[in-house]
């Protein structure tokens, strides 16, 4: 087993947090801070919503409870 593979086999929260912290920085050098921020915001989003259709969740029933009848 190479290094690589194991390292990301062991450490993924690591390897996954180093990325997007990257990600993140590299953004903000290009584009500036807010708009780094707009874009984590919305891919955070993104993955919170993508989570609940794999879930199959009920969008109709979440909005009810979030935002009453």
């Amino acid at each position: 087993m190479g290094f690589f593979q194991e390292t990301l086999e062991k450490h993924p929260g690591k390897i996954i947090g180093i990325l997007l912290g990257l990600i993140f920085g590299w953004l903000a050098i290009k584009y500036g801070f807010f708009k780094a921020l707009f874009v984590a915001v919305c891919v955070t989003a993104g993955y919170f919503i993508g989570k609940r259709l794999d879930e199959k969740v009920d969008f109709k029933e979440m909005f009810k409870r979030l935002f009453g009848e």
